[in-house]
């Protein structure tokens, strides 16, 4: 007899997708400056930037959420948690016209084995009922149902009221800590 898996959402962006380098990568290329991420620390993604209206230019245009390069790690340990959970893919993807799209299709190229059934896009993730969430938004992981788990991100540093990981081989520890993955 099979056991029941415990289920596990896990964020797109910051998370499986590195979106702090896409957006670092684009602001140089724009302005020809790299702001570290030492000099945005603590604050939101748009004020971290010299130009506040350079982020959201980005995530309106075509082809930025389609770029986003993996987060390191990221497709070793979903194949790993995927031998122990029910995976899901949890993203909000409604806010910009092409996101939707251009997730779906970011994915199929780098998480072929997730299956279109485990794949949630919505706009508010307090609706999402998994036993885990690994996210970097406490605005996402503040209305979790099970336990939350804040993967570490510039704009996060200073929040500190959930479980942090600071890479995937950190989640992986975790939980086999936790006895919740085979060691």
């Amino acid at each position: 007899m099979d056991k029941i898996k415990k289920t596990i959402g896990i964020d797109m962006d910051g998370v499986l997708a590195d979106i702090e380098q896409q957006f670092m990568d684009w602001y140089e290329n724009e302005f020809g400056v790299r702001v570290p991420r030492e000099e945005r620390l603590g604050v939101l993604e748009p004020e971290g930037f010299p130009d506040k209206t350079a982020i959201k230019r980005y995530v309106y245009t075509p082809g930025f959420f389609r770029t986003i390069p993996v987060m390191e790690g990221a497709v070793a340990a979903v194949i790993r948690l995927m031998e122990d959970y029910e995976v899901y893919i949890v993203s909000a993807a409604m806010e910009f016209p092409q996101c939707l799209f251009e997730k779906h299709q970011w994915l199929a190229e780098h998480f072929p084995f997730i299956s279109w059934t485990n794949i949630i896009f919505c706009g508010d993730k307090s609706i999402i009922d998994t036993d885990y969430l690994i996210d970097d938004h406490c605005k996402n992981l503040d209305f979790c149902k099970g336990k939350a788990i804040m993967f570490d991100a510039s704009h996060n540093v200073n929040q500190h009221h959930h479980v942090r990981v600071k890479s995937w081989n950190e989640v992986l520890t975790l939980l086999e800590k936790e006895n919740l993955i085979d060691a």
